[in-house]
């Protein structure tokens, strides 16, 4: 039985896992989740009735939690490309980095799109402030961590570039990486010229217009 992952091309943390599946040629089946397939819909309420993906489900077993679902793969599927590197430091550098994109680049540039989402009366102006300064001290802080790196670690490309991805392909769109964090704009292109990623990125191509701040006319 094939593995089955249920997710949205367009979704910044189905992208995440998309990456770890591509780099190492894994095959999977698609359980797209889409507002006009009711059916698919209920058996991942059925799964996990909190709702969030993407969820992995190998035979029996499912899997939840992108970082968790690439560390499964790591394990349970291994490719040429280990994500996860084999040196116990290394490895901790690896999953910091991954923590680090998803809370402090992924939630407050998530935070801005929902609230662009939300009726104007119950906008929080305060919050995607917050935001917006969250994303300024980490663009700068990621600066200085990737001078001299070419991948989020300093070492292979791993779970920490996997997260970073669609991180900084998003964020770049919603609160623009400034000139003057010439490593992370870099990096952000590496990131874009990966294989695994571009084909992430060319999937999704069809659902832009699903971005509610409007998706600009580059990547």
């Amino acid at each position: 039985m094939p593995l089955e992952l249920y997710a949205h091309p367009f979704s910044s943390y189905c992208q995440k896992v998309l990456v770890a599946l591509y780099e190492n040629e894994i095959a999977f089946e698609w359980r797209l989740l889409t507002p006009d397939d009711a059916a698919t819909d209920a058996e991942f309420t059925v799964l996990w009735p909190i709702r969030r993906f993407p969820l992995l489900r190998d035979g029996e077993r499912t899997v939840i939690e992108s970082s968790i679902i690439i560390e499964y793969l790591d394990r349970h599927y291994p490719g040429t490309a280990p994500l996860i590197p084999a040196d116990a430091d290394s490895a901790l550098e690896a999953r910091t980095m991954d923590r680090f994109f998803d809370n402090y680049v992924q939630t407050p540039q998530q935070k801005i799109v929902a609230d662009s989402l939300r009726p104007a009366a119950n906008r929080d102006p305060y919050g995607v402030k917050e935001a917006r300064a969250m994303l300024d001290t980490t663009y700068a802080w990621l600066d200085r961590k990737l001078a001299g790196r070419h991948w989020a670690t300093g070492g292979d490309f791993s779970l920490a570039d996997c997260a970073a991805a669609p991180a900084l392909f998003y964020a770049d769109w919603t609160h623009p990486i400034p000139p003057g964090c010439a490593n992370v704009l870099a990096y952000r292109q590496r990131l874009l010229a990966r294989p695994s990623f571009a084909r992430a990125v060319d999937e999704a191509r069809p659902y832009r217009s699903y971005f509610p701040l409007g998706a600009p006319d580059r990547d």
